[in-house]
């Protein structure tokens, strides 16, 4: 990772080195926490955060899931992200702003405990790998199901979810593939460790539901909606594991991981096992709203 000189925490920005958290804090015992993932891009206009609102609003989503009170408002948790980026003089960067129950239970009941909250900015490049963007990546699927229902909330971005997603990973590191995909409790492809997927057949695009133990992600709503606007077919549906092995193109979405393609799934060749012409076209219009700072969804806000 690469540091950075400044991080915000509880409403005061303090060196990387001194941003620590007590050995008993209640995230650490019990998962309780919450985050996300957002990106700063340095647009030929400037640099832009993507989806900065909408990550803050998802982010105070996760907390009434979760019955944690943020002290801060929606506003006062903007102008930190941006203050953070600023004192750390990043053209680009990754952000992570989290919430977590600190200090005060340390027993299931977190109700006790102390809610603290930081924000921490690095550079960080392609999530998946340098040149996966056009050369792709090899995936397999999982012998980790996603969560099931009425278990624990994926809609909420929660540290304890990521449990899951971490041995979804690493299974597929082991086995030499850079990603896993999950299924759902019914067998129906679900998503990536921590990227949605997208899968296209006789040029018609398909996604999971949200109703599928996955997390709606921001690139998958940027995705869906570029697509549509360009004239694409878009289903979001249940996708039988076999749809995989017969795609002409598949894709992942993440706010780290972008718009990536997949070469091979368990070994079965996806299309021409390169970047395929539709998702091309979708990673170009993607891309070159960030790189160029030409926005007309309002998605991107300057800085």
């Amino acid at each position: 990772m690469n540091k950075s000189e400044k991080i915000w925490m509880n409403g005061e920005l303090i060196n990387w080195s001194d941003a620590k958290i007590h050995i008993l804090s209640h995230a650490i015992h019990y998962g309780s926490s919450i985050f996300e993932g957002i990106r700063c891009y340095e647009t030929a206009k400037g640099s832009a955060v993507l989806f900065l609102d909408e990550h803050i609003k998802r982010l105070r989503d996760s907390s009434k899931i979760y019955r944690i009170e943020i002290p801060y408002s929606e506003q006062e948790l903007r102008e930190a992200i941006i203050a953070t980026i600023k004192v750390n003089a990043h053209k680009s960067c990754y952000v992570r702003p989290i919430v977590y129950r600190g200090q005060g239970a340390l027993g299931v009941n977190p109700a006790r405990a102390s809610i603290e909250v930081a924000i921490a900015t690095w550079e960080w490049g392609t999530y998946l790998g340098e040149d996966v963007l056009e050369n792709g990546v090899d995936v397999r699927v999982s012998s980790w199901n996603r969560l099931s229902p009425n278990t624990l909330p994926s809609w909420a971005k929660a540290g304890g979810n990521y449990l899951n997603s971490q041995l979804i990973k690493m299974e597929a590191l082991m086995d030499d593939y850079a990603e896993g995909l999950a299924l759902d409790h019914n067998g129906y492809v679900s998503e990536g460790s921590g990227e949605n997927i997208f899968v296209i057949r006789n040029g018609v695009i398909y996604t999971p539901m949200t109703a599928q133990s996955i997390l709606p992600g921001f690139t998958r709503y940027a995705v869906i909606h570029i697509a549509r606007e360009l004239g694409y077919e878009v289903h979001e549906t249940l996708i039988p594991r076999e749809a995989l092995y017969v795609a002409d193109e598949v894709f992942l979405t993440g706010t780290a991981a972008e718009i990536t393609p997949v070469r091979s799934i368990d070994k079965y060749p996806v299309g021409n096992e390169k970047r395929g012409p539709i998702t091309e076209v979708l990673q170009h219009h993607y891309l070159k709203i960030v790189q160029t700072g030409e926005d007309p969804y309002n998605w991107l806000t300057f800085i």
